[in-house]
């Protein structure tokens, strides 16, 4: 059962997702299958003094299907993507929130960065109207922690409900926190993942200041390339991914339907610079290990790996080489190895929630989402199983997904399935 222990198992009995590749974890899952690019001209601002002039957005969502007006109008783009994935989740789970169980539910969802869209928009109103005109929502619209709270407040989960902001790893790290919450006993229930909405000028000429998106605009499609040669960068998308976890006891005296376990989470930071990964690849290649120590996993068990793999120049070969670390020369050249984010683009704090949806439906489904767009690997990045372009039949019974974020957050999730699930 491995060195952490399992007196609480921890599984996972609903899904949901809005994602640039649909609406709902099924249209995702399909559309990742299928190999579909989620990349096309942005719609949500005036691109005509922007470096960058596509992007994966969540195309197919109106809030209007989740909420009313009003409770829409009180939210901001990333919380409503988050109250959406959490609403599909419960009802995937078929749990129904009544008695006791209110109190011994929580919710964990991560966010890079909140409520961008509103910051834009309320800096705009301050610069030309003056500070006298904000809106008294402002500050509750912006707050990184209100998808948490939305979630709490509409699915009235009374438990632990917090956020984490770790950049680009904060869903991988909510999805571990909250199992662990279960794990403690101190809930039943946890709706973890991530939530992000950044596709907006003022995130887009950021990102571009960096250096780190694509301006491949004549290619939306072809843009997003992770360990590809031609990478130039990555392709920003939006959106929601949330789990329900859900104490195992709890689950079999429901008799739910139960997906895979949460074997391990392992967390690490580089302690090296503000956006770039230390090129030694110890510190995620450490919580890669503590992952599978806690899940009691050897790496020879591993049968696919999610990279986080975002087409940066820097970012693909480096993951590369923790994969080699972690699991070992020999092993890692065997370990098929994917990075959705060729398809639904980057979705920063989203991203492990939506990577972690199609984490499972991996291992449900015993298939692997290819990456797309790899027509010639980088030489930095082979030694790996690459699963290039077409999705491959394959069975899986154990699965890591990693999450890297800027300032060297590191943060690593085990799925499986066990014989007595």
């Amino acid at each position: 059962m491995g060195k952490e222990d399992r007196a609480a198992r921890v599984v996972v009995t609903g899904l949901g997702a809005i994602s640039p590749l649909g609406v709902g974890v099924e249209d995702t899952w399909s559309a990742a299958v299928a190999g579909v690019s989620g990349c096309a001209a942005i719609t949500l601002f005036d691109t005509s003094d922007s470096a960058t002039t596509i992007a994966c957005e969540a195309r197919g969502f109106d809030p209007l299907d989740f909420m009313d007006g009003r409770s829409a109008r009180r939210m901001e783009r990333f919380a409503q993507f988050g109250v959406a994935a959490a609403t599909l989740a419960l009802a995937d789970s078929g749990l129904r929130m009544e008695g006791s169980l209110p109190d011994r539910s929580g919710a964990i969802i991560g966010t890079g960065i909140g409520g961008l869209h509103a910051l834009e928009v309320q800096g705009e109103i301050m610069t030309k109207r003056g500070p006298g005109r904000l809106s008294p929502l402002f500050i509750p619209l912006m707050l990184g922690n209100m998808g948490a709270a939305q979630v709490s407040m509409r699915l009235g989960l009374r438990g632990p409900v917090s956020c984490v902001s770790t950049a680009c790893a904060s869903g991988n790290h909510a999805i571990g926190d909250a199992a662990a919450i279960v794990r403690r006993g101190e809930a039943d229930i946890m709706f973890a993942g991530g939530a992000e909405a950044t596709v907006a000028r003022i995130g887009v000429g950021a990102f571009n200041a960096t250096r780190a998106l694509s301006t491949r605009n004549d290619d939306p499609q072809g843009a997003s390339r992770p360990f590809d040669a031609e990478r130039d960068g990555f392709v920003m998308g939006e959106g929601a991914g949330v789990l329900l976890l859900e104490n195992l006891d709890h689950a079999r005296r429901r008799g739910a339907s139960i997906y895979c376990e949460i074997l391990g989470y392992g967390a690490s930071a580089d302690a090296y610079h503000l956006t770039d990964p230390d090129p030694s690849g110890e510190a995620p290649a450490a919580a890669m290990t503590l992952a599978m120590d806690r899940a009691g996993v050897a790496p020879e068990s591993v049968d696919y790996v999610n990279a986080h793999g975002t087409a940066t120049p820097i970012g693909d070969p480096n993951e590369v080489k923790v994969l080699r670390m972690a699991l070992g020369e020999a092993i890692a050249a065997q370990t098929p190895v994917s990075s959705t984010k060729s398809m639904h683009g980057h979705c920063l704090g989203a991203a492990g929630g939506i990577e972690g949806v199609l984490t499972v439906k991996v291992i449900v489904e015993g298939w692997i989402p290819p990456t797309i767009n790899l027509v010639d690997v980088d030489e930095a990045c082979t030694g790996v199983d690459h699963v290039a372009n077409v999705a491959r039949d394959q069975d899986v019974n154990i699965a890591i997904s990693n999450g890297f974020g800027f300032g060297g957050h590191n943060a690593v999730i085990v799925m499986g399935r066990r014989e007595d699930l």
